[in-house]
């Protein structure tokens, strides 16, 4: 049977906006079912280990390592399956994690900490899952939901109910921390001081002497002591035949009349209306929000604002919106120029100042202008038709003891070579395919060759014909890329000499700026970066005393730094009170977090843990 690709299908890029809602209702479906009910694990042991007298379920275990792993998958853009997801290591994380929550639950199972039914109730009926059409909490809706994750009433409210007395512990422990002053006061002056430095940076032109062109004897020396940089790694050799969309799209036939109804379902795209790049800074009420305008008005900066709210540009950008995006705001965020502030105004999450970044104006693509692209688009999606239909052809001429030699011949397939390098993406337009590098890594010599559906609808084949050793590149082969390391070498080693000799001026007196053009930095905290200069420029320079000198080298850059000026951080100002304020508040969670992670290893250690790695092992088998 054909293979399918095992790679996540391309995404659509999310709006800022868009993606924020995302986050919010997957924390909402998170908080409404606490890390239970997605699926039921299914076998005759009924718990991996317990804490004291709590037992650990292999349901609630079985629960939380899938949620786990399709988080993990998210993060790198692949789906894993259950042994990619053990290889990490995250069966270690998951058991740590229901550990503690067992820990918390006999500990409030023991101190008698519960709430009652109003509670449950009231939290159940503000969750969004649960809701209907009316925006009210329905009963069919928290029936069906509850089915449909296999979940009884009974046991949904029973597990709200730890999971609400684990907060009151984890706030009854954990609340009530402040960071010392002291502590703060020291991370505030080391995160708000500044530097102002002065940078040339040396290139090739700025040599007395240019680099000479190497002759045959230093290359081929040059050649022999870095051998390792051309030699060419131990390849596969692989055979394939390939029947890709590309090739046969433009054989395919353009239906007018469908064109025009693509371009007429697809309107939004080539009609856009004019946009407002907007932040938005919400308030918990109309007076806060009108206190702020008036501290706007008055000369304090929206940036200001935003870190005294606890935020951070990142959080408050909606990206770009329409007007109806925008709701009750849009006339009056629409009526404001760019880079003013419109509000206080009303948004769905309360009373909000709109800051105004950018005024896209309206798009108009017009059919004609338009016809090209979705030509090419129809043509694409039919040519994949095409290919998908003759896939069960191409597996029953496999089948049939059919060579590729003979796909290329009867089938119309195209024919070709490549050597893959197992675990890289090559330069050839096959390797592009993660389903044929996955493939082309794990064939083996005698496999027979298999039909393999691409991620873009084409199709491939493939056959190991022999392993390539590594080797090194013959000399003369390699001699353009040997000549080309050998000068960008001599070049970083002249400049770094001609650098030395400029910080050794520099100590003595000699002025910066009669070396040659300077780039002067008057102020950049540590977190700052200079374009085309490596990451290690700014770190180099909070490392040196005033006045000091030093060369900095990276990839292609040197340069030669002297440190201006040593700015302490400021002790007065709004911006000086927020920051302090969000470094005490994360200070504070800090501690906060770290006494109560001690507090629930403690209990558990008290308590005494238990673990059936039988138990596991069967949860990790019973999972895809």
């Amino acid at each position: 049977m054909a293979k399918t690709p095992t790679e996540d299908d391309k995404r659509r890029p999310r709006g800022k906006a868009q993606e924020t809602a995302v986050w919010i209702l997957m924390g909402m479906l998170i908080l409404g079912l606490g890390g239970f009910g997605v699926t039921s694990f299914s076998g005759g042991v009924k718990k991996i280990g317990s804490v004291g007298s709590t037992d650990i379920s292999t349901d609630d275990y079985a629960r939380a390592l899938r949620s786990q792993v399709s988080a993990l998958s998210q993060q790198i853009g692949k789906q894993l399956s259950m042994q990619e997801a053990l290889s990490f290591g995250i069966d270690k994380q998951v058991i740590q994690s229901v550990i503690n929550r067992a820990a918390l639950d006999n500990e409030a199972q023991r101190a008698g900490l519960s709430v009652g039914d109003d509670v449950v109730a009231a939290e159940i009926m503000k969750m969004d899952s649960f809701k209907g059409a009316s925006g009210t909490f329905d009963r069919e809706a928290y029936r069906m939901t509850l089915d449909r994750n296999r979940l009884s009433e009974a046991e949904f409210e029973a597990n709200l109910r730890h999971d609400i007395s684990r907060e009151l512990l984890q706030g009854a422990v954990g609340g009530g921390f402040a960071a010392p002053k002291p502590m703060t006061d020291t991370l505030y002056n080391w995160v708000a001081e500044r530097r102002g430095f002065s940078m040339l940076r040396l290139t090739e032109a700025d040599l007395a002497v240019p680099v000479a062109e190497p002759t045959d004897a230093e290359l081929k020396a040059h050649y022999d002591a870095h051998i390792d940089r051309f030699t060419k790694p131990e390849a596969k050799r692989i055979t394939y035949a390939a029947l890709l969309p590309d090739a046969i799209a433009k054989d395919q036939p353009v239906d007018e009349a469908a064109l025009k109804k693509l371009y007429d379902d697809r309107i939004a795209e080539f009609v856009v209306p004019e946009r407002r790049i907007v932040d938005r800074l919400v308030f918990p009420d109309q007076a806060s929000a009108e206190a702020a305008k008036a501290k706007l008005d008055a000369g304090t900066t929206f940036e200001a604002l935003v870190a005294e709210r606890g935020l951070t540009l990142d959080a408050i950008d909606q990206g770009d919106l329409s007007k109806a995006d925008l709701g009750a705001a849009g006339d009056a965020v629409f009526a404001t120029a760019e880079g003013g502030v419109a509000g206080p105004l009303d948004s769905d999450l309360g009373p909000a100042l709109y800051r105004v970044n950018g005024v896209l104006a309206a798009e108009e693509t017009s059919f004609d202008a338009a016809r090209e692209t979705l030509a090419t688009e129809l043509q694409t999606d039919a040519a994949r038709k095409v290919i998908s239909d003759r896939v069960e052809e191409i597996d029953d001429l496999l089948a049939g003891g059919a060579t590729l030699e003979d796909l290329a011949k009867e089938a119309g397939l195209a024919l070709a070579t490549v050597d893959h390098v197992p675990g890289q993406q090559g330069d050839s337009a096959i390797e592009g395919y993660q389903a044929f590098r996955t493939a082309a890594d794990a064939v083996q010599q005698d496999d027979f060759p298999e039909a393999i559906v691409l991620d873009d609808g084409g199709l491939v084949a493939l056959r190991l014909d022999e392993v390539v050793p590594s080797a090194p590149i013959p000399f003369d082969e390699a001699k353009d890329k040997v000549a080309e390391d050998w000068r960008k070498e001599a070049v970083a080693k002249a400049l770094a000499a001609r650098a030395a000799e400029i910080k050794a001026a520099l100590e003595g007196g000699a002025k910066i700026g009669s070396f040659g053009i300077v780039d002067v930095t008057p102020e950049t905290a540590r977190t700052g970066t200079v374009a085309g200069a490596p990451d290690t420029l700014v770190p180099d320079v909070f490392k040196l005393a005033e006045g000091a000198v030093e060369v900095v080298s990276g990839d292609g850059f040197t340069a030669v730094v002297q440190l201006d000026k040593i700015m302490p951080a400021a002790t007065e100002g709004e911006d000086a009170a927020a920051l302090k304020a969000s470094l005490e508040a994360q200070a504070g969670q800090a501690i906060s977090q770290d006494a109560f992670a001690a507090y629930t290893a403690a209990l558990a250690a008290e308590a005494g843990i238990t673990l059936d790695q039988a138990a596991i092992n069967a949860v990790h088998t019973s999972l895809p």
